[in-house]
């Protein structure tokens, strides 16, 4: 389904954000993309729903290597996909039936009855039934996140992407979130992708994990294997254990100033 084999991305001539990455994420799984903030962990899901291009290696999704496909082809797989940002991303003119039905209106050409017979089912997948004619200023946070999961599952994805889904959200409404995702995991026979540094949510309800760390992947495993490992990387986070100090940090920092450096003093060279 997705395979990364020794993925490289940086921005432009900047140094490299992301570094060897090598993974596999079969079908019909369930797996959590998690590392600490400033991991790496945007610019991988950007890699996953096609919005960047990797500037090395092989990133293979569905069977296609994606540096080899058209602006077309790229977006035909993306309607194989369905995404779940932070922000929600509901447009606040509409009610919550005409933004879930966008994607449907937009790659489709069903009449607009079975748009409907559609949605309703999708709405009451994520508990908003009643809510149709609702305008997002309306909702609660936790309402706004349901119906994003409803418009990313209005195209039946064959892949389903949660950025921070408990971002922003109190314990309880969060919960629910976590529930709403672990219904969906057993309803649907679809690969369920979590990015989040949400330690809790990962180990109630996610089947493996990847943690991601200064743009390299430190460990993967099943959640049992993660909470058993002695990977020191792995504990640290797991552990919630502080840096010792900062000149790790720091080390990192300017690593990444050296390289963007060599960078332009090559391109000043080219220029003379």
């Amino acid at each position: 389904m997705v395979r990364f084999e020794n993925v490289g991305l940086r921005y432009g001539l900047g140094p490299e954000i992301l570094r060897d990455l090598s993974f596999l994420i079969p079908a019909h799984s369930f797996q959590f993309l998690t590392g600490p903030s400033g991991a790496g962990k945007t610019s991988l899901l950007r890699l996953l729903f096609l919005s960047l291009r990797p500037t090395r290696g092989l990133v293979n999704l569905f069977g296609h290597d994606i540096s080899l496909l058209g602006k077309e082809q790229i977006a035909d797989l993306r309607k194989r996909i369905g995404i779940v940002l932070q922000d929600f991303r509901l447009l606040d003119h509409m009610t919550t039936y005409e933004n879930v039905a966008l994607p449907l209106r937009e790659h489709t050409k069903l009449e607009d009855s079975t748009i409907e017979i559609m949605l309703r089912l999708k709405l009451e997948q994520v508990g908003l039934a009643g809510f149709e004619d609702y305008k997002p200023s309306e909702l609660s946070g936790g309402m706004k996140k349901r119906a994003a999961v409803a418009r990313a599952l209005a195209m039946d994805p064959e892949i389903l992407f949660f950025d921070e889904p408990s971002a922003g959200l109190d314990p309880i409404i969060a919960a629910g979130i976590d529930q709403l995702i672990l219904e969906l995991k057993r309803a649907f026979k679809m690969t369920i992708i979590v990015v989040t540094h949400e330690l809790a949510s990962a180990f109630l309800i996610a089947d493996r994990m990847v943690l991601i760390d200064k743009g390299n992947v430190e460990a993967i495993g099943t959640v049992d294997e993660m909470r058993s490992s002695t990977q020191p990387r792995l504990r640290q986070f797991l552990d919630r254990v502080p840096e010792p100090e900062v000149a790790r940090e720091m080390d990192y920092l300017q690593m990444l100033t050296k390289q963007s450096g060599r960078n332009r003093a090559v391109i000043d060279k080219r220029s003379v």
